[in-house]
């Protein structure tokens, strides 16, 4: 039998036995996710049009950057209800400095971001030091940061930002060289496996089990085919988005700092347990106010992102389901509502699935009542399997 061969059997034996425990990971995202391109490109053929995957490609950026931000707090077993003010804030903090003060872009870019950064560390010092529940904190944010974001807006409700300006271009841009978009994917094909290796290296001189290298290379090749295939659909259209590639960036780079340093380790911790993290040595206060922060830092990304799908800044900015979508995004890729399981790609499989609804339902004609019903049941079920994979992992021992 071949190596590849003996790689995928392992493969396959190992996911069958995290299966049988209830460790599903995004198995079921991922399978839900095939299902919906399939029924959607079905009924209408142009879902799956390199145009239609493009714009979705681009669709998902805004929202799933704070969708980022809700699983760090996600991962801690609490809840961010402002992020949603907090993105219509900071577009409005941009708009208003870059248009009406003549600020660079650059430079109101960056205040724009830390305009989230200081509300999550307000709201994180109210949660942690003062005691006040996260979702009384973030509620209130909710109120108070939108009407901040209607007074920095003023009298005029809305403000318009250059076309072609930096934030703009955030959406709007795409790398037309076929290039990009395979340097991207092979890239990130040898990363994860390079990643990977090391990994394994690693626990097998501290003596702990480890992935054989052939199933190794069975990863590494259905992520190869998978990112080789969505790049060869971008290149059909307009190319690389540059939105996506943030994106990308941010997630990797995120969940980097999660699974692979000692600050992401003590955010796990205190997801498993408050005062198991604490006897450990975890500085509660403190990984639970930074959780924050980076909550109202990507919702402030986000909300430039935002901004620039529509180039304006209005009173509506962050409001509507903005905040539901991003808290759905986030538990349908598969972090726990109960803290201490999840990863930044989740964010980007729960926006694929949402936006893939909303795409579909658009080019089928559909009503948006219905497309919000089909989310929330999608969400229920997500809710569903997380709590019963929970279950069974106590049941073996594993949770």
């Amino acid at each position: 039998m071949s190596r590849l061969a003996e790689g995928l059997k392992g493969y396959v034996g190992a996911l069958k036995r995290r299966l049988g425990s209830g460790e599903l990971g995004s198995v079921p995202v991922v399978l839900g996710l095939v299902l919906i391109w399939v029924i959607f490109h079905a009924l209408n053929s142009n879902f799956l049009s390199p145009r239609n995957l493009s714009n979705l490609s681009v669709d998902i950026v805004g929202t799933g950057l704070i969708a980022v931000g809700i699983v760090f707090v996600l991962l801690i077993g609490e809840l961010d209800l402002s992020v949603g003010s907090v993105s219509g804030l900071a577009a409005a903090v941009f708009a208003v400095l870059s248009v009406q003060h003549g600020m660079p872009e650059g430079l109101a870019v960056i205040l724009a971001a830390l305009s989230g950064t200081a509300v999550g560390l307000v709201q994180g010092f109210f949660f942690a030091r003062v005691g006040v529940p996260a979702f009384v904190v973030t509620l209130a944010g909710l109120l108070a940061w939108n009407g901040l974001m209607l007074y920095v807006l003023g009298s005029s409700g809305s403000i318009n930002i250059d076309d072609e300006g930096l934030v703009a271009k955030l959406t709007s841009y795409y790398f037309n060289d076929i290039a990009a978009a395979y340097g991207l994917a092979a890239l990130g094909a040898a990363a994860f496996f390079l990643i990977s290796y090391q990994d394994r290296r690693r626990r097998l001189s501290a003596g702990m089990p480890s992935r054989p290298l052939s199933e190794i290379g069975v990863r590494t090749g259905v992520l190869a085919v998978i990112a080789f295939a969505a790049a060869y659909v971008l290149n059909r259209f307009q190319g690389l988005p540059l939105a996506l590639l943030v994106f990308l960036v941010v997630i990797a780079g995120l969940d980097f700092l999660l699974r692979r340093t000692p600050y992401g380790r003590k955010v796990y911790a205190l997801g498993g347990g408050v005062e198991a993290a604490r006897r450990a040595g975890v500085n509660v206060v403190r990984v639970r106010i930074s959780v924050f922060m980076v909550s109202g830092t990507m919702a402030a990304i986000g909300g430039l992102f935002l901004a620039s799908r529509i180039t304006s800044a209005s009173q509506t900015s962050g409001s509507g389901i903005l905040l539901m979508n991003a808290i759905a995004a986030a538990v349908i890729g598969g972090t726990s509502l109960f803290g201490g399981h999840g990863t930044t790609w989740a964010a980007l499989l729960g926006m694929l699935v949402i936006q893939s609804i909303a795409s579909g339902m658009a080019l089928l004609g559909i009503q948006a009542a219905v497309q919000f019903m089909i989310t929330g049941g999608v969400l229920l079920a997500a809710v569903v399997i997380d709590s019963l994979s929970r279950r069974s992992q106590q049941a073996h021992g594993r949770a």
